[in-house]
């Protein structure tokens, strides 16, 4: 089980579970490792739209990204999802809310 050890980890995995094609990302990635045009294709959005939501996942640590030289000679970038379970619960919040870093907006 992949262990949260800030607030600001916490909040990363929020931010990046918040948005329905991350969610939708994480759901192809179970199946297989997957290049990013076939990603792509399969998530229904284009390359540039893809890869914003590939970097706040990786930047959670659900995802890894990795590349590879195809047979063709092209290099492909593969991304694997990590392992993660998290046993999320009020006690958790409490305990790792006291060590956020990120400024608080003005009201």
């Amino acid at each position: 089980m992949k262990q949260l050890n800030s607030g600001d980890e916490l909040l990363a995995v929020f931010e990046a579970l918040a948005h329905p094609l991350r969610l939708t990302i994480i759901e192809q990635l179970t199946r297989q490792q997957q290049y990013v045009s076939q990603l792509a294709r399969d998530v229904g959005i284009s390359r540039p739209l893809l890869y914003l939501h590939l970097k706040k996942l990786e930047e959670a640590n659900l995802i890894q990204g990795h590349s590879e030289i195809l047979e063709s000679g092209k290099a492909a970038k593969y991304y694997t999802l990590q392992p993660f379970d998290f046993d999320l619960n009020a006690q958790l919040i409490a305990q790792l809310a006291p060590s956020l870093t990120l400024k608080k907006k003005k009201e």
